[in-house]
């Protein structure tokens, strides 16, 4: 493999702890080579997908029209999904976490047409009333590949994050994009961009006394 970026020369445990989801730190001046992401995809294929039938295709979006279009979708959805109550209840660290996370997720949709590229991943049919396991199965399929995209971008120095928002308009997106919508689901959109800086850390998660069980809940 030729590498085309900057590596950051991370540990395996270094690069899988401080891969967050980036927004306020995207650079949006920062062109992204065809080189650099080609480089990153290469490795994600890797991933497993079930009896190997590497059923995914990957759409990249640089048209400036069609970036602002998407994103015009996504930020109605946004601005419905963030008026919702909070569902942490008081003493719940994630509710102390909420209102920088707000902030962060407002900032992205107040800029997703400056993105330099946008991603989306798709999945070879369509799931809309998959049951448990055939959802687990399709999507267990994709998401592996689609987070060790994001591994690869982080070892080059560029982030992302992971949104669905736009799904509420996946047929809207496909026709502007030229997806075959009844062949191919949609798994999520992808801000792509060098990050501003690269010193990101672990984040607060809840303890493990709160989340495993053995033999029994």
């Amino acid at each position: 493999m030729r590498h085309f970026a900057m590596r950051l020369n991370l540990s395996a445990d270094e690069v899988l702890t401080t891969t967050r989801s980036v927004r306020k730190r995207l650079d949006f001046d920062k062109p992204v080579e065809h080189e650099v992401i080609l480089e990153a995809l290469e490795i994600a294929l890797q991933a497993p997908t079930g009896s190997n039938r590497q059923g995914w295709q990957w759409m990249f979006v640089e048209d400036q029209a069609k970036k602002e279009a998407i994103a015009a979708m996504y930020s109605k959805n946004f601005e419905a999904y963030s008026s919702m109550p909070s569902p942490y209840k008081e003493g719940d660290q994630r509710l102390a976490q909420q209102p920088a996370v707000k902030s962060s997720a407002q900032y992205l949709s107040d800029n997703f047409a400056k993105v330099p590229v946008l991603m989306i991943p798709l999945i070879e049919g369509r799931h809309d009333s998959a049951g448990v396991m055939q959802g687990a199965s399709v999507w267990g399929s994709l998401l592996p590949a689609v987070w060790s995209f994001m591994l690869a971008l982080r070892e080059r120095g560029l982030g992302s994050a992971w949104t669905t928002l736009h799904l509420a308009n996946e047929r809207d997106v496909a026709d502007l994009l030229g997806i075959p919508f009844e062949q191919y689901s949609q798994g999520g959109l992808f801000p792509i961009a060098y990050t501003i800086g690269t010193d990101f850390k672990p984040a607060k998660r809840m303890s493990m006394d709160n989340i495993v069980h053995w033999d029994t809940w």
